[in-house]
């Protein structure tokens, strides 16, 4: 069966929504934890204003606390110029950038309007160059944005061509508030490999109407074979209220692991790292798996049904 690359979002995508600040040293360990879990990328944290984004204002502490591991890729969010510069200090592998393709959601949530957008990213793209570290552009709302509505694969694929010109490594295709479903992921994904095969292509997917993991197969049906995804579920965004956040991934590679794709991930490690969140974070998280157990996670007879035989012989013979 297909290999996949699984990439661990909730140190980022996740905490950044967290009401509690959590501890630098909780995330260095919960990262140091995840290290060995069997992911090909972790998104560690976001170099974003501290201001902007308090939750996350340890940028620097938890690079350089972080025990990196062979075979994992270690990306940051990066928003601007400044951004880059403060996260290429600390040694990261992979500079992760966003912009929405829907012109209402950019505005919205970056304050700037799609063109001001690829213009600041652009000059993040010239100031990592052409060195060691990638470059990934995450597309968000590609599948349909709450205030625009539908939006078409053409705008997408324009947005891509644009970023590939370039020269990044890879983009995301990102379902930001839950309104793919699997046949448009799958139209869609196969769309953007056809036309760019050179590009690393991930899917990022939220459960906000609880078609995650439904997307997930669309996308493989497509070729897809990089997936972003939280643990426990975290994340989410301000325009989907009541969002259950990101599919969760112990569930994901759960289902995954059944279907018989190699996913490279210790089930047993994320499910111990998962159930650490509660504590970190003060709140319980949608992870289903962790709640119910895996599919062949059996639990003991009753002592009633062990002796339910004899109770039936004793019942005939009267």
């Amino acid at each position: 069966m297909k290999r996949l690359f699984m990439q661990e979002v909730a140190t980022r995508d996740g905490f950044q929504n967290e009401k509690t600040f959590i501890d630098t040293q909780d995330k260095i360990a919960l990262i140091d934890e995840l290290s060995l879990c069997g992911y090909a990328r972790i998104e560690v944290t976001s170099f974003t204003s501290p201001k902007a984004i308090p939750a996350l204002r340890d940028a620097e502490a938890v690079m350089a606390g972080i025990r990196r591991q062979p075979g994992v890729e270690y990306t940051v969010l990066v928003p601007n110029v400044r951004g880059a510069e403060r996260a290429l200090g600390c040694g990261i592998d992979e500079a992760n950038l966003v912009m929405s393709v829907s012109e209402p959601h950019n505005r919205s949530n970056l304050r700037m309007t799609r063109e001001q957008s690829f213009a600041q990213l652009t000059d993040v793209i010239d100031v990592i160059g052409q060195g060691p570290v990638a470059v990934n552009v995450s597309l968000s709302t590609v599948f349909g944005c709450p205030m625009q509505g539908e939006v078409a694969a053409d705008e997408v694929l324009g947005w891509v061509d644009r970023f590939a010109e370039r020269g990044v490594r890879g983009v995301t295709l990102c379902d930001t508030t839950g309104m793919a479903y699997p046949s448009q992921v799958q139209a869609l994904s196969r769309q953007v490999r056809e036309r760019f095969p050179h590009l690393q292509l991930t899917l990022h997917f939220h459960n906000t109407r609880g078609m995650a993991l439904a997307n997930t197969l669309g996308a493989l049906e497509a070729g897809i074979d990089r997936f972003d995804a939280s643990l426990g579920g975290l994340g989410g965004c301000p325009y989907a209220p009541g969002a259950s956040g990101n599919v969760c991934m112990e569930d994901l590679v759960h289902m995954l692991d059944l279907m018989g794709y190699q996913t490279g991930i210790d089930l047993d490690r994320v499910l111990a790292a998962s159930a650490r969140l509660p504590g970190l974070i003060g709140h319980q998280t949608p992870s289903q798996i962790l709640k119910a157990g895996r599919r062949l996670d059996l639990h003991p007879i009753p002592e009633h049904v062990q002796t339910l035989s004899k109770q039936v012989v004793n019942a005939e013979r009267g």
